[in-house]
């Protein structure tokens, strides 16, 4: 944790307790614990990644203003823990993919709570299957920025319009024709393109978004733990350079304006704004 940021006063304007945001935080950490203990017992590995890690390092649990926990592994991991989630037999959890629900679009899969909702601003929102708390888990592979990048903007290009089709059946076709194209056609050759890497380059896997973050298997190996809200989990073994690689300066918060531009749901948006007012 950062000495001169009052991690206190934070807490006070952006998520004090008994308020909907802190709630949140605290169903979120209760999905993490238990996705951790799917991956610990299946010798999976992973660690805290995104503005989770931010938040262990900076903060020692949730950036006050976050609403959503993300976790990252290496690509190989990833299909092994796809297909365990999927055949997980679980009343309180599934697994959303591509596979488990038609209208879901994302190259990551969600771990999420099975029979809750929580709404976001998100144009598809509307069409999923599953709407629950949920935490994102990112792969990511050995590839170069140019593959990362092309293969993002080709897949934006394709998939964005399908979200304005009205018509279920032809959406739906849509959606999935296009996944065809691009993980069957397009990425497999974009992952040839991304060997040209002497670097050692890697990146989230290919159609995902922030093609610009890169990583190098030299800061998160041999992974070891941090504190998250009270609780040690698998941070990378340099986390100032993973996070500088990824945020630039990652030691400073950031202004009003920005962190409401971050949070992902209007609830809690209007919920801040409210405690601002107050605490003016």
């Amino acid at each position: 944790m950062i000495n001169n940021i009052d991690n206190e006063a934070l807490k006070a304007r952006y998520c004090p307790e008994g308020s909907k945001l802190r709630k949140n935080q605290k169903m979120l950490l209760e999905i993490l614990l238990d996705l951790a203990d799917i991956c610990n017992k299946n010798n999976i590995k992973w660690w805290l990644s995104s503005g989770t890690l931010l938040g262990a390092a900076r903060h020692e649990g949730f950036i006050p203003w976050d609403d959503d926990v993300d976790i990252a592994m290496l690509r190989k991991d990833y299909k092994r823990l796809e297909k365990i989630l999927h055949e997980l037999d679980s009343d309180k959890y599934v697994y959303q993919s591509m596979r488990s629900d038609i209208e879901y679009t994302g190259i990551f899969g969600k771990f999420r709570k099975r029979n809750d909702i929580i709404h976001t601003t998100g144009k598809r929102h509307k069409y999923l299957k599953y709407k629950g708390h949920f935490v994102d888990i990112f792969p990511i592979e050995k590839t170069n920025y140019f593959a990362a990048r092309a293969s993002k903007v080709i897949y934006d290009l394709l998939q964005h319009p399908t979200v304005y089709i009205k018509r279920e059946w032809l959406r739906r076709f849509m959606v999935r024709s296009v996944e065809f194209l691009c993980l069957y056609i397009i990425f497999p050759i974009l992952r040839v393109i991304g060997m040209i890497n002497p670097r050692g380059e890697y990146h989230y896997a290919l159609g995902m978004d922030w093609p610009r973050s890169v990583f190098y298997k030299r800061d998160i190996f041999p992974l070891t733990t941090a504190k998250f809200e009270g609780h040690e989990f698998p941070v990378p073994k340099d986390v100032d350079a993973y996070l500088t690689n990824v945020y630039g300066n990652w030691r400073t918060t950031p202004s009003d304006e920005s962190i409401l531009k971050s949070i992902h749901s209007e609830e809690y948006r209007n919920e801040i704004l409210e405690n601002m007012k107050k605490g003016k």
